[in-house]
């Protein structure tokens, strides 16, 4: 149990000494004050568990900073000491939220007793908040794993049944595309009401086949491939598929990475897929001219990722559903909903954390931690050969 922060409030000084060395003895150490005032002066620089509160004092009265305590600092427990001729006060102080009261003059053993109790209140409130916490954590949880369940279920189907009539629809559409190339039609009527419409349906099925990817990229397997990654190297990476995108609304993309930053032994497809994730999105979320900033550095065993940009922020309301699968603030037609809760997946899996702060007009930053170690289960060693291998695919498919 925590030592309890114990405050003694009462005017009369000799009182107050000779209660607090006595509660020294049965191992409650108080701190003191000589009046109302000096009490909420304390509270207000630091917290305490339990107040022993004379109801007489000048100035402010026992009864009025009860009131002000309650009101301010809901979680700390009054105790009062009333004269035996001023009970009602007690009375009065128990409708107004105190704990008890004990008249004087005091029995030092029913104190201590009346102390440990209230004490004993907060532990029960705090366990019963944890509980609570606990149990909505558990029902998100659930909910996120029959969201998951079903999102796999439905990803396989889609694999079989999307993908194949949108192959045969992406091939008839370069036919058309190149037949309307042809100088025969060059004066065709409204050739170019039929260009437009074909390179709708061509987008459209581009983001069909980027949204089949993206359930399937969650919910398929991959065999492992864990070597020494350079985090460095793959915000470069990073950086380089998106600039075009960033060039295109005159945004900055600015690295700040910490000299001698260490190495991670990861996952580097898919720590490279949760910053072109991020990278993305901040970039749609920032207006011409913005900036989007990368910050790396060593924090002990682990390294930190920041990424902020100065774009139009996230509302508080929708700061706990955003990596909630399919959950989206774009336009129709222009995100999944899928990034971020692919983001999160893919961190906690490689045993990091994400978390995310932000202010409607003023930004987002999210901040991630990634283990450079990670713990790698039995089996996965003979990965190791086809490390190279694998960030030579990398570096490949970024010169595409």
């Amino acid at each position: 149990m925590e030592p309890i922060r114990l405050l003694l409030v009462d005017d009369e000084e000799q009182f107050r000494n000779a209660i607090a060395r006595r509660l020294k003895k049965r191992g409650l150490v108080a701190e003191q004050a000589g009046s109302g005032e000096e009490c909420l002066s304390i509270l207000k620089q630091r917290p305490m568990d339990v107040v022993v509160l004379d109801v007489k004092m000048p100035g402010i009265n026992g009864i009025e900073t009860l009131t002000q305590i309650k009101k301010r600092y809901p979680q700390t427990e009054v105790i009062l000491l009333t004269g035996h001729a001023t009970t009602s006060d007690g009375v009065e102080g128990i409708k107004a939220g105190a704990f008890d009261y004990l008249t004087k003059p005091i029995e030092l053993e029913h104190l201590a007793g009346k102390i440990t109790q209230a004490q004993e209140k907060i532990l029960r409130r705090v366990e019963k908040e944890k509980e609570a916490q606990f149990r909505a954590k558990m029902e998100q949880q659930m909910i996120a794993t029959e969201r998951l369940a079903s999102l796999g279920t439905l990803a396989s189907g889609v694999a079989h049944e999307i993908n194949n009539p949108l192959a045969i629809i992406k091939e008839s559409v370069g036919w058309m595309q190149l037949i309307l190339k042809k100088e025969e039609l060059a004066d065709m009527p409204r050739r170019k009401d039929f260009e437009k419409a074909i390179n709708k349906i061509a987008s459209s099925i581009e983001r069909a086949k980027r949204i089949t990817h993206q359930l399937l990229g969650f919910v398929k397997k991959h065999d492992a491939v864990f070597c020494e990654t350079s985090l460095k190297v793959l915000v470069d990476e990073a950086v380089e598929l998106v600039h075009r995108q960033a060039i295109n609304k005159n945004i900055e993309i600015i690295q700040k990475i910490e000299p001698n930053l260490d190495n991670l032994w990861s996952e580097p497809y898919q720590i490279r897929q949760v910053l072109i994730n991020l990278l993305t999105n901040a970039i749609h979320a920032t207006g011409s001219g913005g900036s989007i900033t990368i910050a790396l550095k060593n924090a002990g065993d682990q390294i930190n990722m920041t990424l902020c940009d100065t774009g139009v922020g996230i509302p508080a309301e929708n700061l706990k559903k955003i990596f909630e699968p399919f959950f989206s603030t774009k336009a129709p037609g222009e995100g999944t909903g899928l990034g971020l809760f692919v983001t999160r997946g893919i961190i906690e899996k490689l045993g990091g954390k994400i978390e995310v702060k932000s202010k409607v007009g003023h930004g987002t930053a999210f901040h991630v931690t990634l283990p450079k170690h990670h713990n790698i289960k039995e089996g996965l060693g003979e990965n190791k050969n086809i490390c190279s291998d694998a960030l030579e695919q990398i570096k490949g498919e970024n010169t595409l």
